[in-house]
């Protein structure tokens, strides 16, 4: 049985590190457009753009693109140096596809273009007033960040901005309007969101803008989805018009689930969190909103994750809750599923954030994978220490009687097999030294439904944890 064909997160294989998401249908396949971390990298962004698509109909079923536009292209990127941060894309009037990014050590703002939503991409130009003054480079102008576009009657609206926390010289998110060229400035920009420091009064107090601007519509609606000052969590505002009256809604998701109570209490930290960055996007008669997850125990190699979302009739979304299975049906309760699907990870002392000085301290669990980057090894967890706790949600369990655990390290102990992160035992396998991967069955009692399962590691040592098999007989 091949379970990866069932959709799971990280949607991607997962020894690919794509985060800051826009998704989009074009025809009938849904294309994502990230940024490229490396695994093991040491900074945002080291690789160039790569493309990933699936059939509408089938979200589990992701296809390389290859890579669609290389850092070297920029003209003002000669010397490497700069790397390319988060895009988006948009349909022009001319029905070509426009690539918007902007590179991380430069504050204009970059376009390629292409005829096919696959890339390949070719430099197109740099957005400009019309007197050929690049924005970014204008009197009293903001430095441009994290582009996020929509196109509508010819004209592109342009979402941009990088605010951080205390910083009395960035103002909030920016929208500028482009002319039909997809170039030139046509309205200067204007401030859509405030940022910590202009937020008083407004309504955006706690969750101010951060960055990683994108912009959707549905229903009349635009919503402005972005990262806000606390990091991990998307948040979205919504306006009837496109560059004016962006109201404060809430959270879209968190990546760490903070804010969701129906599993765990609202503040525990159910994932180590740092930056988010995503957006939504409408498949079928569904809509999702994809984010990034953290891996390596650093900030700099982020995989792509989404999960179904829910409205309310007044258009305001009900916060997603992380899961291994997309929020779509639950994965068959049967079969061996591969460990790096965790959508919970967290041991019995509550953290919330990758630390920013590089490697995670080593007494917190991670996923990780072995050799290099483009190695195509699959993930695992490693270093789960007393204590360490790893959930999947859900399976539909139907006669599950026995669990089988791949584990190997310098352990000994047991790990507890529970249906809820702090419910009774249903099953424990016993863990023991081992040099080379070992399974180890344990009988559990799990009565038929759709479950979340949590593998909690009690003992002395560090555990590495590859994989667990759902056994009917």
């Amino acid at each position: 049985m091949d379970n990866l064909k069932q959709a799971v997160n990280p949607y991607l294989p997962s020894w690919e590190y794509v985060p800051d998401g826009e998704p989009y249908v074009f025809g009938d396949r849904v294309y994502v457009y990230g940024s490229h971390d490396f695994f093991q990298g040491d900074v945002y962004c080291m690789g160039d753009y790569v493309g990933w698509s699936a059939p509408v109909d089938n979200l589990g079923d992701w296809r390389y693109e290859g890579v669609i536009y290389r850092k070297d292209q920029d003209p003002r990127n000669g010397d490497l140096q700069g790397n390319l941060y988060a895009p988006d894309v948009t349909v022009g009037p001319d029905g070509r596809y426009y690539l918007y990014y902007v590179l991380s050590n430069c504050g204009v703002v970059s376009v390629a273009v292409c005829d096919k939503p696959a890339g390949s991409y070719e430099f197109y130009g740099y957005v400009h007033y019309p007197d050929g003054t690049l924005l970014g480079e204008g009197k009293g102008d903001e430095p441009q960040f994290d582009p996020g576009v929509i196109t509508e009657n010819g004209r592109t609206y342009l979402y941009t901005g990088f605010c951080a926390v205390g910083d009395k010289t960035r103002h909030g998110a920016m929208c500028t309007v482009l002319d039909s060229d997809m170039l030139t400035v046509l309205q200067a920009p204007v401030f859509v969101a405030p940022s910590s420091t202009t937020s008083e009064g407004t309504g955006f107090e706690g969750h101010e803008f951060f960055e990683a601007p994108s912009i959707r519509k549905k229903d009349g609606l635009y919503y402005f989805i972005y990262s806000s000052v606390k990091f991990h969590e998307l948040c979205y505002a919504t306006s009837t018009e496109p560059t004016k009256g962006f109201v404060y809604r809430g959270v879209m998701v968190s990546g760490g689930d903070l804010h969701i109570d129906t599993y765990k209490p609202a503040e525990k930290c159910a994932y180590y969190t740092a930056n988010n960055h995503g957006s939504m996007v409408q498949i079928g008669s569904d809509w999702f909103i994809f984010y990034h997850r953290h891996t390596n125990g650093t900030n700099y190699s982020r995989q792509g994750c989404f999960e179904k979302l829910s409205f309310a009739e007044d258009g305001s979304v009900i916060q997603a809750t992380m899961t291994s299975c997309c929020s779509l049906a639950p994965l068959r309760g049967e079969g061996e599923y591969p460990t790096y699907i965790a959508c919970n990870l967290f041991t019995g002392e509550d953290m919330t954030y990758v630390p920013w000085s590089g490697w995670m301290d080593d007494r917190f669990p991670k996923i990780t994978q072995l050799g290099g980057d483009g190695d195509e090894n699959l993930g695992y967890i490693a270093n789960m220490r007393n204590t360490a706790t790893a959930g999947f949600k859900y399976f539909d369990c139907r006669g599950v009687k026995r669990i089988s655990v791949r584990t190997k390290g310098y352990a000994t102990g047991k790990l507890e097999i529970r249906t809820a992160w702090d419910g009774e035992v249903v099953g424990a396998a016993a863990i023991d030294y081992a040099n080379v991967w070992r399974d180890t069955v344990a009988e559990v009692s799990i009565p038929d439904g759709v479950h979340a399962l949590y593998f909690t590691f009690n003992g002395a040592g560090y555990l590495q944890f590859a994989a667990f098999n759902l056994m009917k007989d």
